[in-house]
This record gives C-alpha cells, sequence and structure tokens, in this order.
C-alpha cells in the first residue's frame, strides 16, 4: 500500500483509541450528568416547602342551606358585606317567634324575619349569620359567605369578631327544646370556632363597640366563647330553657373539634 508523502500514519494502537474517544467522551458525559444529579439531588430536597399551618381543631363544615332557599326574590338593595380579622366568639339567640312550626316553612319564617329587620328596622341586611329550625336544619343568614368572618347585626356592642346563630322560635323557662336543634348549633359552633382554633367551653376578651350593650363602648370584657345574647346584651334572649343548654352544646362543640 502507498503512503502520501509527508503523511505518516499512525501506529493501530493509536487508531483504535482514536476510534473509540467519541463513546468515551459519551459515557464520561453520563457519568458527570450522573455526579451532578446525585449531588443536587439532596439539596432540592432539602428545600424548604411552605404549607399552610394544620389546625389541630377543626370541625367538619356542617350542611348549610343558602340564603337562596329562603330569600326567594324578595332580596333588597344592600351594600357589600363588612368583614373582620376572625371570629373569636358565637353569640346564641332565640327569634321569639312561634315554635310549633312545620320545619318546611322555616324559610317562610325567616324571610318575615328578614323582611321585618330591613323593614321595620331599616337594618342592611338580616341580622343573624346563621339560623337553625326545630328540625336541625341550619341556614344561611346574612350575606357575605358562611365561612367569612362576616360582621353581623345581632348583638349590640359586640358585632365585631362574633357570629350570631339564632334557632327559630322562644325558648323560655319551661320550653322543650329540640335535640336536633341544639346538636346543629353546636355543629355549626365548633366549625366556626374551629376555624380559628378556638375551645368552645372557653373564654375571650372582647371590646364593646356601644353604650347599649351590657358595657359601656371602650370597655374589654372577658365572655365565653360559646355566649347568650344575654352575655353581652341586657335581654332575656336566647330564652331560659335555651341558656341551660349552652353548657351541654359547649361540650359537645369540643368533642366534635376533637378536645378532650
Amino acid at each position: 500500500m502507498l503512503r502520501a508523502r509527508g503523511r505518516t500514519t499512525p501506529p493501530r494502537p493509536v487508531l483504535l483509541v482514536l476510534a473509540c474517544l467519541p463513546g468515551l467522551v459519551a459515557v464520561l458525559a453520563l457519568v458527570l450528568c450522573a455526579i451532578g444529579v446525585d449531588r443536587t439531588a439532596p439539596r432540592l430536597a432539602q428545600q424548604p416547602v411552605e404549607a399552610r399551618p394544620a389546625l389541630p381543631h377543626q370541625a367538619p363544615r356542617p350542611s348549610i342551606v343558602p340564603r337562596a332557599r329562603w330569600l326567594a326574590g324578595d332580596a333588597r338593595s344592600q351594600p357589600p358585606a363588612r368583614y373582620d380579622d376572625r371570629v373569636a366568639a358565637v353569640f346564641i339567640h332565640h327569634t321569639d317567634s312561634p315554635n310549633d312550626y312545620d320545619c318546611a316553612d322555616a324559610p317562610r319564617i325567616i324571610r318575615y324575619l328578614y323582611a321585618g329587620q330591613t323593614g321595620a328596622k331599616d337594618w342592611d341586611d338580616i341580622g343573624y349569620n346563621f339560623l337553625v329550625d326545630r328540625c336541625g336544619t341550619i341556614y344561611e343568614g346574612r350575606a357575605g359567605g358562611v365561612d367569612r368572618p362576616v360582621t353581623g347585626a345581632h348583638t349590640q356592642g359586640f358585632n365585631h369578631r362574633t357570629t350570631g346563630i339564632a334557632a327559630l322560635g322562644t325558648f323560655t323557662a319551661g320550653v322543650p327544646v329540640p335535640q336536633a336543634m341544639t346538636d346543629a348549633i353546636a355543629r355549626l359552633a365548633a366549625w366556626k370556632l374551629g376555624l380559628s382554633d378556638l375551645d368552645p367551653r372557653g373564654s375571650v376578651r372582647l371590646t364593646s363597640s356601644n353604650s347599649l350593650s351590657r358595657y359601656a363602648a371602650g370597655t374589654t370584657v372577658l365572655l365565653p366563647t360559646l355566649a347568650g345574647h344575654s352575655d353581652g346584651y341586657m335581654t332575656s334572649c336566647p330564652g331560659a330553657a335555651l341558656a341551660e343548654r349552652l353548657p351541654a352544646i359547649r361540650e359537645l362543640a369540643a368533642r366534635l373539634q376533637g378536645r378532650r
């Protein structure tokens, strides 16, 4: 075989190495890549993951009938809902209306209450955040979103940072209070207070915003976290019979939150 002048053919072993060089480079690249992944993975795994803190005593949300079911076409023009930063307490009320109603009539009764409060009283909406009938059905009251801290109009001086739950009926001394109703109130209170991780059996400091309450405006007082209307205002509401059930309602609400 003739050789080109001035050129020297490399020895055979050198040719073999040169021929294999592309494969060796590829293997080396794969090794380096693997090393890079191995070194990077632990650093990625150690990156802090931002997560919402779990609420240790969050009770399940009960079934709530939306206000559209009782309001029908009777809604009046009203300003946007107002909100607080959280719900710090729950006030229990009764509506001072007849007790012998059929539960199917509850939407009509709530609509009647709404008409009275937005008509004769000239309020912008129904004052209670929620209403509960004798069969234990929970209704959305005041507009703004059931899971949000909507400012109500239910307890003079203590509407801020509280939720008002009204029992449909009149529960003066000696009047039977349906178990289904008190159980539903407990479920609702457990859920709403659980959103702020508050014990329904505890106490909370609230500041009166109106001297027409039991306390002069600006006075900070210690009230039950799950209170009766009369705890904050000079009234017989929620009625002696329902007031007597409040300790049991608090205990059930606490159990529903998983508290001992």
